[in-house]
């Protein structure tokens, strides 16, 4: 059993159900008629379906030497990696983690190295990447860097030049520096992946969940040197043994004949966008703009939006959304006042929005308090 555990799972999957959930930062509602032939139930892969690989290694132009592909989703491709990493070298037991974050990859970081840092990124300086400041904290001990790019839970995009002078600093000191890019699936041109950057130390793990509604597949993918995506998959071999066939089967076929049904699926929330963006721009809120994928960090005038969504949007007005608190733990565990929360399409149907009464009762919730920071 993990020892640091997630309290942001563990405060979501048992919010009730609401009628207007703004939580989700990843599409759903998606059907597929998936058509497949005879399929060999018995047969599993070692070293993941060939075609599924082959598939991945063309959509990211790399080999398909340098691609993992397991069923266990992102979130289960950054543990592994992440374990992996620890285990390879444990002398380097220090790893840095940016702030704010996605919490439960801070979590899967504490379980491996005793050692943290944060490597800060400023909402003054627009969450960019600091690459002097990952300078001043790192040292002969630092073992792994690990990024989200798009940034969680800003959106901000890491520029090829911000991703190419972190490496320097990662190159200097020999350490690995892994990036969860699952939200670059929404506009994967306009992400470059760390991989490109440097093959050697970069690492990229993502999936097509959020952009795509594979929640349910729990298909994963990795961009790693040779070595390592090897020694991932003798892990994976050792605890849970072969991945799943039918999941990578179901990939291929989504790869390949679905692949329209994808990519139309995902335009859906492009109109839920710009209402969303035209609705916070009228009443005047402070917002990071995301331009890739659908989710909002937005500054309010509530002092504490745990408490708040909590104790009057989801008892009293049968809306949730998802509070700032959970993306700004430092190293320990205690919730930090924040008037942050983070807005999510992924659960708005887009062929029956109701997206316009999400907001009207979003800003009934409010009542009295300045919409305005």
């Amino acid at each position: 059993m993990m020892q640091h555990l997630s309290s942001y799972l563990d405060w979501y999957v048992h919010v009730p159900q609401v009628k207007y959930d703004l939580r989700s930062s990843g599409t759903e509602h998606f059907k597929h008629n998936l058509v497949l032939e005879d399929v060999d139930l018995s047969t599993n892969y070692a070293y993941g379906n060939p075609e599924a690989t082959k598939l991945l290694a063309e959509r990211y132009r790399v080999r398909p030497e340098n691609v993992f592909i397991s069923s266990e989703g992102t979130s289960g491709q950054n543990l592994r990696i992440i374990k992996c990493l620890a285990e390879m070298c444990k002398r380097k037991n220090e790893a840095i983690v940016e702030y704010p974050t996605y919490v439960p990859l801070l979590r899967q970081v504490q379980e491996y190295f005793p050692h943290l840092k944060r490597l800060e990124r400023k909402e003054k300086d627009a969450y960019h990447l600091d690459a002097e400041a990952l300078r001043k904290i790192v040292s002969e001990k630092t073992g792994l860097l690990v990024l989200t790019n798009p940034h969680a839970p800003s959106g901000a995009v890491a520029r090829a030049e911000e991703l190419r002078e972190v490496m320097n600093v990662a190159c200097e000191y020999d350490f690995h520096v892994l990036s969860d890019e699952i939200y670059a699936e929404f506009d994967r041109n306009a992400t470059p992946t760390l991989f490109s950057i440097d093959p050697e130390l970069g690492i990229v793990t993502t999936s097509l969940t959020k952009a795509y509604g594979l929640g349910g597949l729990k298909f994963g993918t990795a961009l790693a040197r040779k070595e390592l995506v090897s020694k991932c998959y003798a892990d994976t071999l050792s605890t849970v043994g072969n991945s799943p066939n039918i999941v990578q089967l179901f990939a291929v076929e989504l790869l390949t004949r679905g692949k329209s049904d994808l990519e139309k699926h995902k335009r859906k929330w492009a109109a839920l966008k710009q209402d969303t963006e035209k609705w916070l721009n009228e009443k005047n809120f402070e917002y990071f703009p995301n331009k890739i994928s659908i989710t909002y960090w937005i500054k309010t005038a509530v002092k504490d939006t745990y408490k708040w969504i909590n104790e009057k949007t989801i008892p009293k007005h049968n809306l949730s959304l998802v509070p700032g608190a959970f993306f700004l733990f430092k190293n320990g565990y205690r919730l930090e006042t924040s008037n942050f929360v983070r807005l999510g399409l992924g659960n708005v149907n887009p062929d029956n929005s109701n997206l316009a009464k999400a907001f009207e009762t979003l800003e009934e919730a409010f009542g009295s308090t300045k919409l305005k920071t």
